[in-house]
């Protein structure tokens, strides 16, 4: 995830959230706070801390309708505490070597982002863009990794349109492109020329972390390198989890991942079109974890909730709101419909989420030729790509009458 991890707040509760960080070592002191036009603070988080950070608490310290959010964001350095001070004057060392004369057209052509697996640093597509650096190639990538802290570099430049959203990525500096990265206790490993780590989806792996499954079948139909089937099985403690994934290089880091944390044992991979899916009638819970939409395999999960109990699907949806207008928007405050987000977009939401209930209804009734009762039970925001684009998650209980 490009950017830096922040917790946007209502400015009301600004300094009581900023106190909270300060206290718990999760406030990056180099970043400076920014205010959004919409009124909103964002308090930047270290990242190291953002595995760690448990929004559910902070969320209670404050009102129901209060903006309380995990969001990435281009964060400005305090002044005399920019970390890229070291990789700069590293450059315009190797500049002057060459003869050249560093210009802030250079220095706006340095990384403002990058990601960090181990001793792996993944850079992003706009910089190291000028003719120039090309000259210094090797010298370059020595003096970037020696800047960033990095024994390997690589930098991606776009995402594939193979179907299977592999990223473009070029190793740069290195011996070899597999990493391995730790999150809320799990081990994932995966090669970043073939796969993608999901940053932004932390709070949601959290969340799913948090849920007691013992003695539940869980069915994951987007599995990827396991970044839901994983806590399912570590955490949540699920009696069995099948997980689905047709990427083969992602299938392939998962099976690393199920052995590396000891749960291969209650895990069965199904690789291949989760559509063509052979399974029906084991699921408690389903995880669809597909953006921006997973209805393409809403028919599957329906026909794997098990036909006498029924179950949960989680469905993820990147839900467009329309500009917020001057008409109140009730709360959403009772504990059978919890809400989380800002009260613009809720209604959209909610929308949505009353929308895929009927329709989930409506398949379950047409697979199992009886009558069924689909409930929310909650509406998660997980985090925002663009103002009024919502990555949210609805846990759908799903009942035969």
């Amino acid at each position: 995830m490009d950017g830096a991890p922040c917790l946007r707040v209502s400015q009301c509760h600004t300094q009581q959230l900023r106190m909270c960080l300060q206290s718990r070592g999760a406030l990056d002191p180099s970043l400076n706070l920014l205010k959004d036009p919409d009124g909103t603070v964002l308090l930047p988080i270290s990242p190291s801390c953002v595995s760690q950070l448990d929004l559910h608490s902070l969320r209670s310290m404050v009102a129901s309708d209060s903006t309380c959010e995990l969001v990435w964001s281009q964060a400005k350095k305090e002044k005399g505490k920019t970390s890229g001070s070291k990789l700069e004057k590293l450059l315009q060392d190797l500049l002057v070597s060459h003869g050249e004369r560093w210009t802030e057209e250079m220095r706006a052509d340095l990384p403002r982002s990058f990601q960090r697996h181990g001793d792996l640093v993944l850079l992003g597509d706009g910089c190291f863009s000028l003719p120039l650096w090309k000259e210094m190639d090797g010298q370059l990538w020595s003096a970037v990794a020696e800047g960033l802290g990095a024994k390997r570099l690589a930098k991606m430049s776009r995402i594939s349109r193979d179907g299977f959203r592999s990223p473009t990525v070029t190793m740069l500096m290195g011996e070899h492109s597999w990493v391995k990265h730790v999150d809320n206790g799990i081990r994932y490993e995966f090669d970043v020329t073939k796969c993608m780590f999901s940053a932004g989806n932390i709070t949601e792996k959290l969340r799913v972390a948090g849920l007691d499954c013992t003695g539940e079948t869980v069915v994951d139909l987007y599995a990827g390198i396991g970044y839901f089937t994983l806590p399912y099985l570590v955490h949540a403690r699920a009696s069995h989890v099948h997980s689905c994934e047709w990427n083969p290089d992602a299938v392939e880091a998962l099976q690393k991942n199920l052995e590396a944390n000891e749960v291969s044992d209650r895990c069965t991979i199904h690789q291949g079109d989760n559509r063509e899916l052979q399974l029906c009638d084991i699921a408690d819970r389903v995880n669809l974890g597909l953006i921006p939409s997973s209805e393409g395999s809403w028919p599957v999960a329906c026909r794997l909730l098990k036909r006498t109990t029924g179950g949960i699907l989680h469905i993820h949806q990147n839900v467009t709101s329309p500009l917020p207008n001057t008409a109140s928007i009730p709360a959403i405050n009772d504990a059978a419909h919890r809400v989380s987000g800002k009260k613009a977009d809720r209604e959209a939401w909610r929308a949505w989420a009353d929308d895929t209930a009927n329709h989930i209804a409506s398949l379950l009734r047409d697979i199992s030729g009886a009558s069924w009762l689909t409930n929310i039970q909650h509406i998660e925001h997980v985090k925002s790509y663009a103002p009024h684009v919502h990555h949210v998650v609805l846990d759908l209980e799903c009942r035969p009458l």
